[in-house]
């Protein structure tokens, strides 16, 4: 070489860009390389072929360079946003609401009162030195008011426009936006008229079955589906109320249902250039209560032909608000292949991960290069997809109780080896009912779908949580059903499958939990417990649930079931079938304790307690008043959801243990029922 050779990181340096923007240069052509020994070297005098082209593009990066990031949120985004950002050697900030655990990843921290004070986090950056704040999901990341103020305020805001989330935002503009653009949207009522005569008018010209939503917000919150006409004022009154519970706004949209469809959702990437590509799908309809649970890509249904249609679609409509960075374009896809807009998510998706998998992109490293000026770097034809990705969301939740949250402290944890695991908690962490109750997600890739669901069971079956409850037994269920297996799942086919019953303590269970109190010194009355007699085992007498048994200790050294405990409330949680049991030492059983069980289990008389830790919003019975089987007596509210408690038989309420406005924990007494007179 007659000058000097420079690596692609000596040219990164000269000409103020990325290390990713010089090898993109290479792979498309822009810039001439020459390989020695395996390794890319550019003669200097061929940087001229850059530096004339691509000079505004190469000085717009370097003057919107990302050096510290600030990540507005919790859990396990941001330690997957700080993966990608300390890779490409930005510094990242986090924060931490009061009463939260510190982000797991970052550099450091500071303190706000929550995660959706933005004025705080704004502060925050500003004290932190941070040039750029990503959102994550959820919290701020949707909203259009705190994008404009992270760039007033002078920070690179890593999303999308914020006239282009609120356009996105709003459900009733996003349809018609669609509509407009020749993308197909199912029969409904958007309009501003939202009067209780229109809405009823409107919903008998749309027909049954109908779906009542709220305008903006997402996550299925305040959905309801209407199959009766006599069904759709409580709808309309019941979807108001969560709107503007959960997103201060009680508009809503009538819209035809579309029984049994697919969920498919395209993702898309735009630069601020006007270049958008998609990058293919993803197939979300595992869901349940319209929260997705297992998400795979590609989407089983979708040739060729299909994603191309879908693909063009989603350009469609995420150009015509001109929006910049990643975001993703939900689709309904019926069994005939016609496909109907159901919104955009105008930020980064919780299943993003499988989208990763097989593409080989890293989607947080677009995001960080679109919001420093960078142009994309590739056309749609550049766009590869090699084999097939599933991914599980793993809940605190319980799936035998309607999967309601769960809430406790995590004993252990043992995560999986051979797939990728995106957490937000650690061994010790306390779960509350103050956020979303999404533990982790376990993401496996195969080189086909078969492969891919074998990998994610085996996955499951290593993965133990303990002290708190989860839904990972159900999820271990889930992956090898037929309908999983075979790639049939609909949007309601969760809701429709007969669940398999709850695990149920064998005497292996029972004794694990006694030795894991032994063994932890939690026993009282010495390292026995007071259960020694003469001649016989020693004995601990241990409660679950309604169920107390007298269980002997094994001997030292003997193997059970694997059990942990909490040392602070003396609870032992043994792992039955991948679900995590609840053992609690027992007093002495009374006279009096039997009478009240005797009572409690009368077939005339009912005890209604609290499925889950959340709020009372409403009583809808006095105390002393007749009530009818199945009929609402308390309503709680837990995650901005409703769940309403009803009464089990027909009778008099006799005590009301609650009011409006209280807290209640899982397992609380809120009133009690009597079939008999008086």
């Amino acid at each position: 070489m007659t000058d000097e050779s420079l690596t692609p990181r000596q040219v990164a340096e000269e000409l103020g860009v990325t290390v990713r923007t010089v090898q993109r240069w290479v792979a498309d052509g822009r810039l001439r390389a020459l390989r020695v020994g395996g390794r890319v070297r550019v003669p200097r005098s061929w940087l001229a072929s850059v530096t004339e082209a691509s000079e505004p593009d190469a000085r717009a990066a370097a003057a919107g360079a990302i050096r510290s990031l600030l990540v507005a949120n919790r859990g396990e985004i941001v330690a997957r946003v700080a993966r990608t950002a300390r890779r490409l050697g930005i510094g990242v900030v986090g924060v931490v609401a009061e009463g939260d655990r510190p982000p797991p990843g970052v550099d450091r921290w500071l303190t706000v009162p929550a995660y959706l004070d933005g004025e705080a986090i704004l502060d925050a950056a500003r004290r932190a030195g941070a040039d750029a704040v990503h959102p994550g999901y959820g919290f701020l990341s949707e909203n259009a008011g705190f994008a404009r103020a992270v760039q007033a305020a002078g920070l690179t805001w890593v999303g999308p426009p914020a006239q282009a989330i609120a356009a996105m935002g709003d459900k009733a503009a996003a349809r018609r936006a669609a509509a407009e653009h020749g993308v197909p949207v199912l029969a409904g009522y958007d309009g501003d008229d939202q009067g209780e005569a229109r809405l009823v008018a409107e919903a008998a010209r749309i027909g049954l079955p109908l779906l009542v939503k709220p305008a903006t917000g997402g996550g299925g919150k305040g959905m309801r589906t209407v199959r009766r006409p006599e069904e759709l004022p409580d709808a309309l009154a019941a979807a108001r109320r969560e709107a503007v519970r959960a997103f201060g706004d009680e508009r809503l949209v009538l819209e035809r249902l579309l029984d049994g469809p697919r969920h498919v959702e395209v993702q898309v990437l735009f630069d601020a250039h006007g270049h958008g590509v998609y990058v293919g799908e993803r197939d979300c309809s595992a869901q349940r209560r319209r929260q997705k649970i297992v998400e795979e890509a590609p989407a089983p249904a979708a040739t060729p032909e299909l994603r191309e249609r879908m693909g063009a679609a989603a350009l469609a409509v995420a150009a015509a608000v001109g929006y910049v960075g990643a975001g993703t374009v939900e689709f309904l896809l019926a069994n005939e292949g016609a496909f109907y807009f159901l919104e955009m998510n105008t930020r980064l998706q919780v299943e993003h991960p499988v989208t990763e998998a097989v593409t080989g992109r890293d989607l947080v490293a677009d995001q960080l290069r679109i919001a420093a000026g960078e142009p994309l770097g590739f056309g749609q034809a550049e766009v590869r997809l090699s084999g097939h990705a599933i991914e599980a969301r793993l809940y605190a939740e319980d799936p035998d109780a309607g999967f309601l949250p769960a809430t406790g402290r995590i004993a252990r944890l043992r995560w999986p080896s051979g797939v990728r695991v995106d957490a937000g908690v650690e061994e010790g962490d306390e779960v509350t009912d103050r956020y979303d109750p999404m533990l982790a997600k376990l993401i496996a890739h195969g080189p086909d779908r078969a492969a891919a669901l074998e990998r994610l069971r085996e996955a499951l079956a290593s993965t133990q949580v303990l002290g708190v409850r989860s839904n990972l037994r159900f999820l271990r269920w889930l992956a090898a059903h037929p309908a999983m297996r075979d790639g049939q799942v609909r949007t309601d086919t969760v809701e429709s499958l007969v669940l398999p019953d709850p695990p149920a303590p064998d005497q292996g269970a029972w004794r694990a939990a006694a030795a894991a109190l032994a063994g932890a010194g939690r026993l009282p009355g010495g390292p026995w417990g007071g259960g020694w007699q003469p001649n016989l085992p020693p004995a601990v007498r241990l409660a679950h649930g309604e169920d107390r048994r007298s269980v002997q200790l094994p001997n030292a050294g003997s193997t059970a079931a694997e059990a942990a405990v909490d040392a602070a409330t003396a609870t032992a949680f043994v792992d039955v079938e991948g679900q995590s049991l609840e053992f609690r030492l027992a007093p002495p059983p009374t006279v009096e304790e039997a009478v009240r069980h005797a009572s409690g289990q009368a077939a005339d008389r009912a005890v209604l307690t609290a499925p889950m830790p959340g709020r009372v919003i409403a009583v809808r019975a006095a105390e002393g008043a007749s009530v009818q089987a199945h009929q609402p007596v308390v309503v709680l509210e837990a995650m901005k959801m409703e769940h309403a408690v009803v009464a089990p038989l027909a009778g008099t309420l006799t005590r009301l243990a609650v009011a409006e406005g209280q807290q209640v924990q899982r397992g609380d007494v809120l009133a009690e029922v009597s079939g008999r007179d008086g």
